[in-house]
């Protein structure tokens, strides 16, 4: 007897061969099919769609009162103002999710209080959402023809619609506790920025998942035994490297007690979109990232996902270094799974105060009670909630209450969520409550109240934070920070959670780190005659001051020090820069322009904190002492200290240009400029428009060069610089360009790209910092150049370009074109992509072609997933392709290259080398 959820259609099925009609592979046993329409209730003969999308609240099931109940969805009734310029600018989202990663894409949690509030359910409009991308819009024809795939090691491959899906298989549905990865990350990300985004202790949220068990979809199609080994996933988003997606061992996948789910229902109401409408899978007991949303494609394969998957690294890799090094993330020692045994204090609240009076001091009647949450992963039960008032010296057990066993008493069956039994199951796959009274006289002593808790598998919570690259599965002892302050009527006690997010008052961890204390190993309570602790050496940047160098230089020997032998500043301390003039990528104008001055604020906007504590190299203004050694590297080039260290020398300024004759762009000179307009170029990258300071002002950017943009976070405040290539022609007048690729939150890369990040925040009338221009190559005219202070002409010119390396090859493309007077210089130009829409600028070179013509321009274009109709190249660059689609080496040409440092470095350089260019003169690299 099947149930039929009220958010799916019922249209008849008619005959065993409806299902062929939407399968493209071989179809399922027609002994396995209905031979008659099943029942269906009175709705419309359309998909029904989420209550936000049409407006109204919906009407969510009545469970029996012996049941936890449901909480009401509140549909918001417009689309926030943050959403209105982003792809998701047709959701309706709770105003009041607090956002951890700006505008777009949305990644939010609740306010911790409301999360509780809710109680044991939490309803769709304050469930966490975590999303990569934008998330997918679905129409009538999308949701009408909308199928899932079932492929791979299988015996019979289908393609199921949603109804089917529904029909075929039995309707059940099943309470679940769905964690964010990240939950609590803030906390490592105050002791050091990971890759991952802040999320509060809120990430996590608790629903009743309507759908059909995942093992009855796989008993269906019948993996093949002793082949398949997993199952893998993937969605209908639209990510810079595919869609997102992730893996299940089959094992656990096609056992029922594990409960997992291909869900269409959630509190018994269709998905909302940003919990994926119209269908989703479900894991319980694991973290959130395994349940993916917007279901297209479930395979059967005898190996896991080769989606980015989500990581628990050694905790010796840095941020930096794990980034850098592509092997971790392919480990499959290090994937994730089922959730670690966690838990949060949320009563009292961050910020709250308790005024207790000397009376009820002395007569130890009045009580507080302690409340919060704690949860395990796969399906193990949470049985030790216990507290400690005195630093960990002694411990008391709190009260646990499982509301989830509420659904153990009886089997419930309805026509909307159809069966849900946990009457013969063992596994708790939600949160549980904790509480614990304790006498305010208590607390008044208290410096802190810690919190502990431990599973059935006796799994507990560590006193130490694991710190690890991705801040992922952060599960130390739960602190909450007491002070004290005597008030008319006897003492009042303000409370300080860790790390709260959506607030302006930072935790206690935040607190003590500002206090110079060592947040891994907080005290709380006064130490006799120590003012406070320091941070640990393992935590401090390395240092870039040599411990001999004790010669004091004046201002007036740093500034009228010879320019040719650079000397600049960083934090009061002087630094030669002269043996990197001809070495650095930028060209020796990038520490010219500095000599004599304060480079700090360069130098902290450019490198970040773990890039600056790199052992195999110090970086200074964008200057690499490669070195076996980077203390001595830095000690090396470590002259002195500035004299008088509160003495201005920044020569650096920022304003407007009061000659009009003068071009925008200044060396020396931050230029303000104010955006005009943002123009989507592809699913992942931007034309920003800048204003020129007036409608007459021309750039004059030399072709080849770059400038600097600066700006602040408009999230964090953190001032961010990066150089960019504008694609504006060196003749514009009153505006300049930038092409930027979003490099969005991934499970690589959570935090996603820094400056990107930053510029897609902005909305037109946002100013941001502009200087230049830098670089240490120029295209000049008829076949010449400059680099590195030497001229050459040349004939034949390749350009191999991948991404957004497209931008200085597209600038150096476009003034070959421009030249009239030149009609001999050759170009080749390969640019490498993942997929079609990836291309940039396609059209732009299209008509530099044209103009050109073939016999001067070529242009191959590489893409590492091409579709089946691609006519291009594919596959990756090699030496073959560079031998096809570039000039050979001669006195008269040179490669001009941009993209990532693992393709220069790896494919590009070592291979030009082989088929005989010399690469120190002839490779000029972007």
């Amino acid at each position: 007897m099947h149930a039929h959820a009220s958010c799916l259609s019922h249209q008849s099925v008619g005959s065993n061969a409806s299902l062929d009609e939407h399968t493209s592979e071989t179809s399922t046993p027609p002994s396995s099919l209905p031979t008659s329409p099943l029942p269906k209730t009175p709705i419309d003969d359309v998909i029904d769609w989420p209550p936000s999308m049409k407006g109204v609240n919906g009407h969510e099931p009545q469970l029996p009162f012996t049941f936890p109940q449901l909480a009401p969805n509140v549909t918001p009734g417009v689309v926030a103002n943050a959403d209105t310029q982003t792809p998701d600018s047709w959701i309706r989202r709770n105003p009041e999710l607090i956002r951890l990663t700006g505008k777009h894409p949305f990644n939010a949690e609740p306010p911790l209080q409301q999360l509780m509030a809710s109680g044991f359910f939490t309803p769709a409009h304050l469930h966490f959402v975590r999303n990569h991308g934008a998330v997918p819009r679905v129409d009538e024809e999308t949701l009408r023809t909308w199928t899932i795939r079932v492929h791979g090691l299988v015996s019979h491959k289908v393609t199921f619609t949603l109804q089917e899906l529904n029909w075929l298989f039995e309707t059940v549905t099943l309470p679940v506790t769905l964690v964010c990865a990240g939950n609590r990350r803030k906390e490592q990300n105050v002791v050091r920025k990971s890759l991952g985004f802040d999320w509060g202790s809120a990430g996590l949220s608790t629903a009743l998942w309507t759908g059909v068990y995942l093992a009855d979809v796989l008993d269906h199609v019948k993996p093949l035994h002793g082949q398949a080994k997993y199952v893998i996933f993937e969605g209908a988003d639209v990510l810079p490297n595919g869609p997102y997606g992730t893996s299940q061992r089959l094992s656990l996948a096609a056992n029922r007690d594990k409960g997992m789910l291909i869900a269409w229902a959630m509190n018994g109401l269709p998905l909302e979109p940003d919990h994926g409408f119209p269908i989703r899978v479900v894991i319980p007991g694991q973290i959130g990232g395994r349940s993916v949303k917007w279901l297209r494609s479930i395979e059967v394969a005898s190996y896991e996902s080769n989606h980015h998957d989500n990581k628990v690294l050694p905790r010796h890799l840095s941020p930096d270094r794990a980034r850098a090094e592509p092997a971790w993330w392919y480990d499959p020692g290090y994937v994730i799974t089922e959730l670690s045994v966690n838990s949060a204090i949320t009563s009292p609240a961050h910020g709250e105060t308790l005024d207790v009076s000397q009376k009820e001091l002395e007569s130890g009647d009045r009580m507080y009670t302690l409340r919060g949450y704690a949860y395990s992963g796969g399906g193990r039960r949470v049985n030790r909630c216990e507290i400690s008032l005195d630093e960990g010296v002694t411990w008391f057990l709190c009260k646990i209450e499982y509301p989830e066993d509420q659904f153990r008493r009886m089997v419930y069956n309805d026509e909307v969520l159809g069966t849900l039994d946990l009457t013969g199951s063992d596994n708790s796959f939600c949160w549980c409550f904790w509480s614990a009274n304790v006498p305010v006289g208590r607390l008044v002593k208290a410096n802190v109240i810690e919190l502990f808790a431990m599973d059935e598998s006796m799994n507990m919570q560590p006193r130490d934070m694991y710190l690890n690259a991705t801040s992922m599965l952060n599960n130390w002892l739960f602190r909450v920070a007491v002070l004290g302050s005597e008030i008319e009527a006897g003492t009042r006690l303000r409370f300080e959670h860790p790390a709260p997010v959506g607030t302006q008052q930072s935790g206690w961890m935040e607190r003590l780190k500002s206090e110079g204390q060592n947040v891994l190993q907080p005290r709380f309570s006064p130490i006799p005659g120590q003012v406070g602790l320091k941070v640990t050496a393992g935590l401090a940047e390395v240092s870039m001051i040599g411990p001999d160098v004790t010669r004091k230089i004046s201002h007036e020997e740093l500034v009228t020090h010879d320019k040719t032998q650079p000397w600049f500043v960083v934090r009061g301390e002087v630094y030669d820069g002269t043996p990197f003039l001809n070495a650095h990528p930028g060209g020796p104008d990038s520490i010219l322009l500095v000599a004599g001055e304060d480079a700090t604020d360069d130098f902290i906007a450019i490198h970040s904190a773990d890039g600056r504590a790199k052992l195999a190299q110090v970086c200074l203004y964008g200057l690499i002492f490669q070195a076996d050694d980077s203390t001595s590297a830095c000690f090396q080039h470590h002259i002195g200290t500035l004299a008088n260290s509160t003495t201005s020398i920044k020569s650096e300024t920022i304003g407007c240009i009061e000659d009009e004759n003068m071009p925008f762009l200044q060396p020396k000179v931050w230029r303000r400029s104010k955006l005009l307009a943002i123009t989507r170029v592809n699913h992942n990258s931007c034309v920003f428009r800048f204003a020129l300071d007036n409608n007459t002002r021309t750039l004059e950017l030399p072709c080849g060069q770059h400038v600097y943009i600066r700006l602040r976070h408009n999230r964090t405040g953190e001032l961010i610089q990066r150089a960019y290539t504008p694609i504006s022609p060196q003749s514009a007048v009153d505006f300049i360009d930038f092409l930027i690729k979003l490099y969005r939150p991934t499970d690589r890369f959570p935090s996603g790209g820094k400056m990107s990040g930053a510029l897609e925040q902005l909305v037109v009338g946002d100013e941001i910092e502009i200087k230049g221009p830098f670089g240490s190559f120029e295209w000049t005219n008829l076949g010449s150049y400059r680099w590195r202070n030497i001229s050459r002409n040349v004939n034949e010119v390749g350009m191999v370009c991948a991404g957004s390396g497209v931008t200085p090859i597209f600038q150096v493309l476009r003034c070959i074109m421009h030249d009239e007077q030149d009609t001999e210089t050759r170009v080749w130009v390969i640019s490498a992509n993942r997929t079609e829409d990836d291309i940039l600028l396609r059209a732009e070179f299209d008509d530099i072609l044209v103009h050109m013509g073939s016999n001067r321009l070529r242009i191959h274009h590489i893409l590492t997933h091409p579709t089946d109709d691609w006519s291009g190249g594919s596959g990756r660059i090699d030496d073959l392709v560079l031998l096809t689609h570039l000039p050979g080496p001669s006195a008269t040409g040179i490669v001009l290259a941009c993209g990532p440092v693992g393709m220069i470095d790896e494919t590009i350089r070592p291979a030009l080398q082989r088929t005989g260019w010399d690469v120190d003169t002839c490779l000029v690299v972007f």
